[in-house]
């Protein structure tokens, strides 16, 4: 069942406060009353009625001053007030307009002008009301949502679009948070690049950037891998994080043979304009603690642990065109590509060699 509205009447003559309670009562409307403005304003703040009845005449505040103060008020600056006296309607009239009164009535009241206003009054209000929360909802789902691309642009510099989505809709966990798990790390730079950069006009350098970053990365984007960072001509991506996937390993694999396809196709024209340059790639799979690196106002995204040393090492020895992988990525894929031994390697920061192996190429 609904509330029945509140109305406040306010007069100092209590006859008249009677007659006009008795009406509204009869109509179902719950009534609060005062005998003077400053009562008038005590109840608005304690009993909040939704429209106030307020004579004009009274012997502290009267009416005018009464309306003037609710309407100062940002919580009541809306609330319907109707003033009510016994002069003159036309200078009264235009009085209360004045001190911000909604709607005027004359004594002796009119039961049904009285009931028609309050009425016509109460439903605007109702209106009101229902803005006002409408409103409400609106600024807050606009807030959500301003967070929520903001949140999804800040996931964007790392994942695919596609898991950055899932990830701030719930589809997949906070990544941002510390944990421990299995991943591939694909680690690729370029041969040569040092000796271009010492030797190539700035502007040639960040030609060549350009190029190289934009098809690596859309490669990445295509095998939804998770880009660790960049920095010049190295990069590093893994798989299996924020997202766990069945097959990170064979996703590495297809990302790097895709990728040195992509190199050789730009490496012919890097050529032609005397820049030798060629793709190296280290794949290593293993456990990394993962999550946000940083400060407040700079974080990154980042893996540690030896895994990632693995695959930068691996990277280090390959030459230009070859894919080294650990003997553990080697294993998980040796049922979609052809690999060849290239031995034990001897690794910097490793305590014993690491057997590597070339991917030559995918099967079939």
């Amino acid at each position: 069942m609904n509330t029945p509205a509140r109305i406040l009447v306010v007069d100092d003559v209590e006859k008249n406060v009677r007659l006009l309670a008795d009406i509204l009562k009869f109509k179902g409307y719950d009534v609060v009353t005062a005998a003077d403005g400053t009562g008038a304003l005590e109840r608005v703040g304690a009993a909040q009625p939704d429209l106030v009845l307020l004579d004009v005449m009274m012997p502290d505040l009267n009416g005018y001053d009464v309306c003037r103060k609710i309407r100062e008020e940002p919580r009541t600056a809306t609330l319907p007030v109707v003033m009510v006296t016994a002069l003159d309607p036309t200078q009264e009239r235009i009085k209360g307009l004045e001190a911000g009164a909604d709607d005027f009535l004359t004594k002796p009241i009119n039961q049904a002008e009285l009931l028609a206003r309050v009425r016509s009054l109460l439903r605007v209000k109702d209106l009101h009301d229902q803005l006002g929360a409408l409103n409400q909802t609106l600024e807050q789902r606009v807030r959500d949502q301003v967070s929520e691309l903001e949140r999804l642009s800040r996931l964007k510099r790392f994942f695919s679009p596609q898991l950055a989505d899932a990830i701030v809709h719930g589809g997949a966990d906070d990544p941002l948070k510390t944990h421990r798990r299995e991943i591939t790390v694909v680690f690729l730079d370029l041969r040569g690049f040092t000796a271009f950069a010492e030797t190539a006009e700035p502007e040639e350098v960040m030609g060549v950037l350009r190029e190289y970053h934009a098809a690596m990365g859309q490669l990445v984007l295509e095998h939804e891998g998770t880009l660790e960072r960049f920095t010049g001509d190295g990069m590093m991506v893994f798989f299996n994080d924020p997202v766990l996937v069945p097959n990170p390993a064979e996703r590495a694999i297809r990302m790097a043979c895709a990728m040195r396809e992509r190199v050789d196709d730009l490496r012919r024209r890097w050529l032609k304009q005397g820049f030798d340059l060629a793709l190296g790639v280290g794949i290593a799979q293993g456990y990394a603690t993962i999550g946000a690196i940083g400060f407040e106002g700079r974080w990154d995204y980042g893996a540690i642990g030896t895994v990632t040393n693995l695959s930068a090492r691996l990277c280090g020895e390959a030459k230009g065109g070859q894919v080294l992988v650990s003997s553990r990525v080697a294993n998980a894929v040796e049922e979609i590509v052809d690999v060849e031994e290239v031995g034990a390697l001897t690794l910097k920061g490793l305590l014993k060699p690491v057997p590597a192996f070339n991917v030559l190429r995918l099967k079939s």
